[in-house]
């Protein structure tokens, strides 16, 4: 499943691309995959419980 925070990024992406194109279609069509992907984030909890990314030491150099 994908977190509230991914899917309010990617529709806050959809409408600055809606934004600068002159093509009203293709913003039309932007800003109403970002209006369903806000709608999918809406009822999410506000902290993303997808997994996370295991912790790497910065330490260790590879091959070393």
């Amino acid at each position: 499943m994908l977190g509230k925070t991914y899917l309010t990024k990617q529709a806050s992406l959809l409408m600055k691309f809606a934004r600068t194109t002159s093509d009203s279609e293709l913003s039309a069509k932007l800003i109403s995959k970002a209006a369903d992907l806000k709608s999918q984030a809406d009822p999410l909890p506000d902290k993303d419980q997808s997994p996370k990314a295991p912790d790497v030491s910065p330490d260790e150099q590879p091959g070393s």
